[in-house]
This record gives C-alpha cells, sequence and structure tokens, in this order.
C-alpha cells in the first residue's frame, strides 16, 4: 500500500513538473514558421474594409506661395549656396492656402503642407513633397500626397498622387500645375492645381 501510494505521489509530481515545462516553454519559445506570417501580416477580405466603388475624380484649386510681407506661408529653412544660378539646393517649408478661385480671398477649400527643394544644377526645378490636406465639405479631414519633379518655367507639370487618408485612403492618381501669375518684385506664385485622383 506504501508502495501504491509513493508511486501515485511521483506520478503526480511527475505529471505537475511536466505541465509546468510545456508552460514554461511556451512563453520563453513562441512558435515560429507559419504562426510568425500570420501574426506579423495576412491576407484580408476587401469586404471587411468596408470599402466602396473606386471612383475617379477631378479636383481644382489654386495654391498659393506666399514668400513676401510679415505672414509668408512658404519659408527658407536651408538657404542655396553663393555659387548656383539655378537656387539648387535651396529648401522651403510650405502650409500654402488652397482656394477655390485664383484670388488668395477665394473661399479655402484646404492646404498645402510640406515642403519643396530645388533639386536641379542646370534648371530651375524642384523637388516637392507635400499633402493636401482639405476642410471642405465631406473632403473635411481628409488628404491626399504628392510627390514629384516640379520644372517650374514649363507651362504644365506633372506630379504624382501617392496616397491619401480619409475619403483617400489608397488614393492614387496625378496632379497637373500650371502658373497662375508670379510676382518678380515679391517671389509670390499662384498656381492652379488639376488633380486627377482614384481613390474609394
Amino acid at each position: 500500500v506504501t508502495q501504491r501510494i509513493y508511486f501515485h505521489s511521483m506520478a503526480k509530481i511527475i505529471l505537475q513538473i511536466f505541465t509546468i515545462s510545456i508552460f514554461l516553454s511556451l512563453v520563453a519559445f513562441p512558435a515560429t514558421g507559419e504562426e510568425d506570417t500570420y501574426i506579423f501580416g495576412k491576407s484580408i477580405n476587401k469586404k471587411s474594409t468596408r470599402l466602396k466603388k473606386e471612383k475617379f475624380s477631378h479636383f481644382r484649386f489654386y495654391w498659393h506661395d506666399i514668400v513676401s510681407g510679415s505672414k509668408p506661408t512658404s519659408m527658407m529653412i536651408i538657404p542655396p549656396p553663393k555659387n548656383t544660378t539655378t537656387g539648387f539646393g535651396q529648401m522651403n517649408m510650405i502650409d500654402n492656402a488652397l482656394t477655390l478661385g485664383p484670388e488668395l480671398s477665394s473661399k479655402i477649400v484646404g492646404r498645402a503642407q510640406g515642403f519643396y527643394g530645388a533639386a536641379s544644377l542646370n534648371d530651375v526645378g524642384l523637388m516637392m513633397v507635400m499633402n493636401f490636406a482639405f476642410i471642405e465639405g465631406k473632403y473635411n479631414g481628409s488628404t491626399f500626397t504628392i510627390l514629384g519633379r516640379n520644372l517650374v518655367f514649363e507651362k504644365v507639370r506633372e506630379m504624382a498622387v501617392i496616397g491619401g487618408s480619409g475619403l483617400f485612403r489608397f488614393a492614387r492618381g496625378y496632379v497637373e500645375a500650371s502658373t497662375h501669375s508670379w510676382d518678380f518684385k515679391t517671389g509670390d506664385a499662384t498656381v492652379q492645381y488639376d488633380a486627377y485622383v482614384l481613390h474609394y
């Protein structure tokens, strides 16, 4: 009887040790392989994101680059070197108004926030990186992002729409920029933007 009790007790102890060791191994050494791939990233059903049917939209607005006066919306943060004729190396940070019409007093529909830099040694060519943040109607709070080359003396410049947020999630497309006016004395410019965007 004593021997049975002993073996029974030993069996319980061994079972407890085995259970604890299994638990500790799971904590210390998580599963690898397919489980890691699943945790890091997995395919999802498009319908579960509640995305509506993709549409193609055209937006027109005017971009106001104000570098003069006491309240500029475009400020140079890196000056160009003295020996450049194209401004190569200069960089401006912007928070420019986007308006419905070409006048600065026209209704504001959003802001262009980002920066542009003179990225060409031989031309007046800008590298543009901007978020167009809208405040108008159903697009209030939504943004799309512009990235591209802007040869400012060309009649029409094309840049890419590379993404967005809000109603512009998964946005893609392009913008066409054409200078409406430029003040040689102040450096202030108004540019018409036509954006062609695929979005949900």
